[in-house]
């Protein structure tokens, strides 16, 4: 296969970027993209010119690292698939293809199609976690889980934190990842003591993050590789609304006790 990159170049953050192309000549069908990338860099480097930067880990779609824009779309045309596990199949011999990094003020460029997704670490520690003290772990069958919140743990758990749904958000929200968190452990009874205050926490952190406000679009569950649905965000939603009202109750009553 034959086909013609246009590639976002960029220093870092500070710095203008631009798209250069570069022509992939010769690959197989059976590599993966990142595996194009390589080839591709690995001539570059021959030449004498910097290769183009991306970001990689596990390569078997399990960590998110691998991000990047593929013709407007984040991790490209394939539905529930990083760019690590889409193959150059996926294209046509003589394409065009477009490659950028996620686009949010919240994920500043690093170099290229590097972006810094630390934000998602910082929301994370707000409060995605349980920390009340329960003593040691128990028997993984001492506490009874309905069949359906398990499920739907589950399902949450599967966000890899990639990112893919703040590219594909014309508002750059990080209402789907946030939300997948917020309800992993607030279907579980380990979660339920911190279960407000954990809403209230990590939703904070995300608008100080300046990620934009959820307006359902839908498209990040549509580019999600892993197809975390965006009802998720109507969970966050209702946890959230009703911290602010327990809490706003709690301050009024504090204010009543001080008062008497």
């Amino acid at each position: 296969m034959n086909l013609t990159l246009q590639v976002w170049r960029q220093k870092n953050a500070q710095s203008p970027g631009r798209f250069v192309t570069y022509q992939a000549a010769d690959i197989s069908p059976d590599m993966s993209f990142l595996e194009m990338l390589d080839v591709l860099n690995e001539r570059l480097i021959q030449k004498g010119e910097d290769p183009i930067a991306f970001d990689h880990d596990c390569r078997e779609g399990i960590c998110g690292a691998c991000g990047v824009v593929i013709d407007g779309t984040a991790h490209g045309p394939r539905r529930r698939t990083t760019t690590c596990q889409l193959h150059m199949r996926s294209f046509r011999d003589g394409d065009e293809v477009t490659l950028e990094p996620w686009r949010a003020r919240a994920f500043p460029v690093i170099k290229d199609l590097i972006v810094d997704r630390s934000a998602f670490d910082r929301i994370i520690a707000a409060g995605g976690f349980v920390s009340a003290p329960i003593g040691s772990a128990p028997d993984g069958n001492a506490i009874p889980v309905r069949k359906e919140n398990a499920d739907l743990a589950f399902d949450a758990a599967t966000c890899i934190g990639c990112g893919a749904c703040v590219a594909a958000c014309p508002n750059a929200s990080a209402s789907l990842f946030v939300a997948a968190k917020i309800t992993h452990l607030g279907m579980l009874p380990q979660g339920q003591p911190e279960r407000m205050e954990r809403a209230l926490s990590m939703v904070a952190q995300m608008d100080a993050e300046g990620f934009g406000s959820c307006t359902n679009h839908g498209e990040c569950e549509a580019v999600c590789p892993k197809g975390i649905p965006v009802a998720f965000i109507a969970r966050m939603n209702a946890d959230f609304i009703k911290a602010s009202l327990t809490k706003g109750r709690r301050v009024a009553q504090a204010g009543e006790a001080t008062a008497g």
